[in-house]
């Protein structure tokens, strides 16, 4: 049986995801590439978590929002790239229907967490540069911990009813998603019902949580700008804006890639489908790789500590 009906739904028992349409014959070769990107994202991230965890200095708030935007990244990438690369190399196209759902919830509720931390790291660097001799006063480990919590359980409970709406909808007979992974509007276009509620509400979680840190995110850096733009010298200017280049390195590589996949899910009909899921992968692999380069490039005290180690290794 294909359908499974339970409380006047049904649901098909699983999805074919098809990876890359149109790239098909070349899928084995373009996994190589993204396998080496999902590699350099789980060694770095690991190893600035382990650099942040194991030195005493770095228990700051700008390192510890770090931490946890390295473990968001690690979440997300590892949510889609083993099972994407399964379908790659190995034809394993098939992915349980309860499965979908989870890896549908992982991906949206974590993207969530991940624009959150970033909006407030905008804040710390905010706190930092215009209240400098009151930034550890402020910005509290306890108040930290309350601002990553905070963030997770938006992130949580807006994607949780993404998941419940689905589930109570019947699917047509196709169950073939034109993806790499499982994301909502994928999902929802194999839907046979009325999907405006479930539209609306999509709608509502990317403006409320992208739209509102995007909000948070520009007058933070408005504010950082006018007290940057006011101080006596151009070497303290310089050193100002050097201290959040990492952070708007990271939300373009973020934002930018995410606004073109929404953009083209929503209205983009006539990009083509290779464009529009090579781009979806790379929203959620790009950041990933790159933050934790960014901020080890970036970080004297972070790549300071890198090569410590590597030295340490050496000499034994």
């Amino acid at each position: 049986m294909m359908l499974t009906s339970r409380n006047s739904s049904s649901h098909p028992v699983s999805f074919i995801l098809l990876g890359i349409p149109g790239l098909e014959n070349s899928q084995f070769w373009v996994a190589f590439p993204f396998c080496a990107m999902y590699v350099v994202a789980l060694v770095g991230n690991i190893t600035l978590l382990h650099v942040i965890r194991t030195d005493p200095t770095l228990h700051e708030p700008m390192y510890l929002f770090l931490a946890m935007l390295a473990t968001t990244d690690l979440v997300l990438c590892t949510s889609t790239q083993p099972k994407m690369l399964a379908i790659f190399w190995f034809h394993d196209h098939e992915i349980e229907y309860h499965a979908c759902l989870i890896q549908l919830f992982f991906i949206h509720a974590f993207s969530s967490v991940e624009s959150g931390l970033l909006m407030a790291m905008a804040l710390d660097r905010h706190v930092a540069i215009c209240f400098p001799l009151h930034h550890s006063s402020i910005l509290t480990p306890s108040v930290v911990g309350k601002l990553g919590g905070g963030v997770m359980m938006r992130g949580l409970l807006w994607v949780s009813p993404f998941c419940f709406l689905v589930s109570r909808m019947p699917f047509c007979p196709s169950r073939i998603i034109p993806q790499s992974y499982c994301e909502h509007m994928a999902v929802l276009k194999l839907v046979c019902a009325d999907t405006r509620v479930n539209c609306a509400y999509g709608l509502f979680v990317a403006f409320s949580v992208v739209g509102f840190d995007i909000i948070v995110i520009s007058v933070s850096y408005v504010i950082i700008l006018r007290t940057v733009l006011g101080l006596p010298s151009g070497e303290a200017r310089l050193k100002a804006f050097g201290t959040c280049a990492s952070h708007i390195c990271v939300i373009l590589a973020l934002y930018i890639p995410a606004l073109f996949t929404f953009l083209t899910h929503r209205f983009g009909h006539h990009v083509p489908r290779v464009v529009h899921v090579m781009f979806a992968i790379l929203y959620l692999l790009v950041p990933p790789m790159f933050n934790p380069i960014i901020y080890g490039i970036r970080t004297k005290q972070i790549r300071d500590r890198v090569i410590q180690g590597c030295s340490r290794k050496d000499s034994q």
